[in-house]
């Protein structure tokens, strides 16, 4: 599966616009990360726990996305955008949608 942030890839041709796909991940903070991320608010730094946390919200947001499409039967999805939002105090969710087509 061809997954791009491109409207259009150079040299392939749609042959077939199979509608929009996504996926989505929501995700709490952890207590363990959130002490961290108060001693790091002091001394400064990146906050590693939180990146990660994101890093992986991503990769199940992006999964899901391309579970979707194949089961439409696409064989990339195009156009790929995300998006971030406060669900609760303390919970975030990360989507990730696009365009499924079928590449020639």
């Amino acid at each position: 599966m061809l997954l791009s942030n491109l409207e259009i890839i150079p040299g392939q041709r749609i042959t077939k616009h199979l509608g929009l796909v996504q996926g989505s991940s929501v995700r709490a903070k952890h207590v363990g990360r959130d002490l961290m991320a108060s001693l790091k608010n002091i001394f400064g730094g990146e906050l590693k726990g939180y990146t990660e946390l994101l890093q992986e919200s991503r990769a199940e947001a992006v999964d899901r996305m391309e579970q979707q499409a194949k089961a439409i039967g696409a064989n990339a999805v195009l156009n790929i955008r995300f998006s971030t939002s406060s669900v609760a105090a303390g919970a975030a969710e990360l989507f990730a949608y696009g365009t499924a087509v079928i590449l020639e």
